[in-house]
C-alpha cells in the first residue's frame, strides 16, 4: 500500500510538472521569460484560470478549446503533461523510494523537455544540457562520496578503477559524446553533409554521466530507432526517386535514454544470446 501510495504521487507531482514542461519547450526557445506572465492563451492572451489549468483533466473538460476565444488547444500540452507523469511513476517503480529515483527523475524530466524542444526547433539548448549534465556531476559526486548506489543508475558496466560512481559517469561522459563525434565527423566526410549535429553529441556526453558505459547501447538504440522512422517517413520526389529528409535526433536518443535505464542490462544480455555470446 506504501509503495502504492508512493507511485500515486509521483504521478501526480508528474503532471503538475507536466505542465511547467509544456511552458519551458514553448518559451525556451523563443527567449521568454519562463515565470511571467502567467498561463494565457496565445492568441487572445487571456490568463488561463487557475480551474483550467489542471493537468489532462482541463483539456479534456474544455473539449481542447480555450474557454474565452474557444481557438483550439493542441493535443500536445496533454500529451506531454501525462508523458511526465508517466516517466516520474516509471522512474518511482524501478528506483523507489531511494536518491536513484530522485536523479532517474530528474534525468527523464530533462529529457522530455529537450524531445519536444528538438522536434519544433532542431536545437538542444546548451542551457538544458548543462542542466542535465550538471545534474549527473552532482549526483554522481554525492554517490562517490556516500556509498549510495545513485549513479549511474544502469549500474556500473566494467570492473576494477572505473566501476566507481565518479569515473564511470566520467568514463560515460568521454564515451557517449567521444564515440558520437566519431561517427558524425565520419558521415560528413563520406556522404558530405551532417548526419547528426553537435547538440546531439553534447546530450550523449550528459547522457553518459547517467547511463555510464551504457550510453553506448543508448547510442545505438536511439540511431536504430531513428534510421528505421527515417526510412518509413523518407519523402519522395515527382519521379519517385526518395529524398533525404532531416529528422530531430534527440526524440530517439531521448526514448533510448529511458529504455537503457528501465531495461539496459536485459537488452544488453538478450543482445549476447542473439549473437551467441
Amino acid at each position: 500500500m506504501y509503495h502504492d501510495f508512493f507511485l500515486v504521487a509521483l504521478g501526480v507531482f508528474g503532471l503538475v510538472f507536466g505542465s511547467f514542461a509544456n511552458v519551458v519547450i514553448w518559451r525556451l526557445p523563443r527567449g521568454e521569460s519562463l515565470s511571467s506572465p502567467g498561463s494565457h492563451c496565445v492568441l487572445c492572451g487571456r490568463p488561463v484560470r487557475w480551474y483550467d489549468n489542471v493537468p489532462v483533466l482541463s483539456w479534456v473538460v474544455l473539449g481542447g478549446r480555450c474557454r474565452d476565444c474557444r481557438v483550439r488547444i493542441s493535443g500536445r500540452y496533454p500529451l506531454v503533461e501525462a508523458l511526465s507523469g508517466a516517466l516520474w511513476v516509471l522512474a518511482g517503480w524501478r528506483f523507489g523510494l531511494t536518491l536513484a529515483c530522485v536523479a532517474a527523475v530528474g534525468f527523464f524530466y530533462v529529457l522530455l523537455i529537450l524531445a519536444f524542444i528538438d522536434l519544433d526547433t532542431y536545437r538542444l539548448p546548451d542551457s538544458l544540457v548543462g542542466l542535465l549534465a550538471a545534474f549527473g556531476l552532482v549526483f554522481a559526486a554525492v554517490s562517490q562520496s556516500s556509498g549510495a548506489p545513485i549513479l549511474p543508475l544502469v549500474g556500473v558496466a566494467v570492473s576494477g578503477p572505473f566501476s566507481e560512481p565518479l569515473p564511470a559517469a566520467l568514463v560515460g561522459a568521454v564515451a557517449g559524446a567521444g564515440v558520437s563525434f566519431a561517427v558524425a565527423v565520419t558521415y560528413q566526410r563520406v556522404r558530405g553533409r551532417a548526419g547528426f549535429g553537435m547538440g546531439d553529441v553534447k546530450l550523449l556526453g550528459a547522457m553518459g554521466l547517467h547511463l555510464g558505459l551504457y550510453v553506448a547501447l543508448a547510442f545505438f538504440l536511439g540511431s536504430a530507432l531513428g534510421s528505421a522512422v527515417g526510412l518509413v517517413h523518407r519523402p519522395r520526389d515527382d519521379e519517385g526517386v526518395l529524398r533525404f529528409r532531416r529528422i530531430p535526433f534527440g526524440p530517439f536518443l531521448a526514448i533510448s535514454g529511458v529504455a537503457t535505464v528501465l531495461a539496459g542490462p536485459q537488452m544488453w544480455g538478450w543482445y549476447l544470446r542473439l549473437v551467441g555470446m
